[in-house]
């Protein structure tokens, strides 16, 4: 059986591989560097004593979170990844209900190229505006007086949008950069590197409350069945069984042959949870505007304050509602049965056609269920982490949630990758054990 270690050695026995490694590690060295460049003209140290004052529970103090703590250091790639993907998400909705879309998706890599560039102007877009509107915030912090713009006005607030929109195209670049020459999705990574960052923070957060030996083993046995429930849940399907009818031309014989199709368990992913904290922190955020309401800051404070009950109910029922919401867009049955009936395909006792979509549909209905069950538990993880087991908050934050979604997703993308490159060389991934295969580079 070959070890970790073994396949760890194989890895770089691959000259590719090797070097598709060591251009993603570059790159994502580059990602942490301009997250702690700070955007000329701002006081960083008054930014982070807002951020950490008040900001961290809003939507400001989420958007920070996807962007590894870049807009808490009023850096250059203060915006992050976060336009392009929203740009993405809303031209992934436009295809499911604009007809314009619809048939770009059709058109195949010409559509899929005419996608990319209307996602890019998107993201310019998007850019502009949250460079703008997260400039104009900074030029009212203060702390003690101190403002965190020393020189505000209109060409701090051009020069800070066009430092913002460059830093994320920047981004996007490289994310590109990364799935094309490098090893795993780009602007996974970019996402998945700020939170990693920010992992060490978080121990040492919970190292400094002076923790009990015992209770802490117990945490850290919860984290990793946790962890490996993500994985179950992440990488389940169902696979409803496909038979081709066998076609006969000239002297080569086609299908005959039974395929699958694999329904994910969690066909929607971090999505729903990120949909649903986004709107869940919406009375949060708008309370700041209100301060001196009374009524407005009662129900932020009992009703949607994070970290408490009905904060976690309401966002369990967003997330099962996001969760269904966004499968119906992600997978289309009756797509799916339409290409089936082009092949000659068929599923065994199903009719093609319409009956085969609402099989499929059913089917996809009654496992979407406990996935989105899944994903509301892990969402609000946390708050058992912090309020039973006293774990520290941003300690808590690593025990579920969106964070521990992503990095999972991720990690196992990216394994699946290295996987792919060791198995076409007849080398043992981490997957599969056994001797090497085949003739050693």
């Amino acid at each position: 059986m070959a070890t970790v270690q073994e396949t760890f050695r194989n890895i770089f026995k691959i000259h590719e591989l090797r070097q598709r490694i060591i251009y993603t590690l570059v790159l994502l060295v580059i990602v942490r560097i301009g997250a702690h460049i700070t955007i000329p003209g701002i006081n960083a140290s008054i930014i982070q004593s807002v951020m950490k004052g008040g900001s961290s529970d809003t939507l400001l103090g989420l958007y920070d979170f996807f962007v590894g703590g870049a807009l808490g250091q009023a850096a250059i790639f203060g915006l992050g990844i976060m336009p392009y993907i929203s740009a993405s998400i809303v031209l992934q909705l436009a295809g499911a209900v604009i007809p314009y879309f619809q048939k770009l998706q059709r058109e195949g890599e010409e559509g899929r190229k005419k996608i990319n560039q209307l996602t890019r102007y998107g993201t310019v877009i998007l850019c502009i505006f949250q460079g703008f509107a997260f400039s104009s915030q900074f030029m009212h912090y203060k702390v003690n007086g101190i403002p965190a713009v020393a020189y505000s006005g209109i060409g701090f607030l051009v020069t800070s949008t066009l430092v913002l929109t460059a830093g994320t195209m920047f981004l996007m670049w490289m994310g590109e950069q990364i799935t094309e020459k490098g090893l795993g999705n780009g602007i996974s990574l970019i996402i998945f590197i700020g939170i990693v960052d920010r992992f060490p923070y978080a121990v040492f957060d919970e190292i400094a409350r002076g923790p009990n030996i015992v209770l802490e083993l117990i945490v850290v046995a919860i984290m990793v069945f946790i962890i490996a429930g993500v994985v179950l849940v992440t990488q389940g399907t169902r696979r409803i069984p496909v038979q081709y009818a066998k076609r006969v031309v000239g002297r080569k014989v086609y299908g005959g042959v039974t395929q699958y199709i694999p329904l994910k368990v969690n066909t929607a992913g971090v999505m729903p949870i990120i949909f649903a904290q986004s709107i869940v922190m919406i009375p949060s955020t708008i309370a700041q505007f209100f301060y001196q309401n009374e009524f407005i800051q009662r129900m932020a404070q009992n009703y949607f304050a994070p970290r408490t009950v009905p904060y976690a109910i309401i966002e369990a029922l967003l997330i099962i509602f996001f969760t269904y919401f966004y499968t119906a867009i992600a997978f289309n049955p009756q797509d799916v049965a339409e290409n089936m009936k082009k092949q000659g395909g068929f599923i065994p006792g199903i009719r093609p056609g319409k009956q085969t979509s609402e099989f499929v549909d059913n089917i996809l209905t009654k496992i979407t269920l406990p996935g989105s069950v899944f994903l509301a538990i892990i969402a609000i993880l946390p708050l058992f982490a912090e309020r039973v087991l006293g774990v520290a908050p941003r300690f808590s934050g690593f025990f579920g949630g969106t964070s521990l979604l992503i990095m999972v997703g991720v990690a196992l993308d990216t394994l699946q990758q290295i996987e792919s490159h060791l198995l076409m060389r007849h080398y043992d991934g981490f997957m599969k054990g056994g001797k090497l295969r085949g003739r050693r580079q």
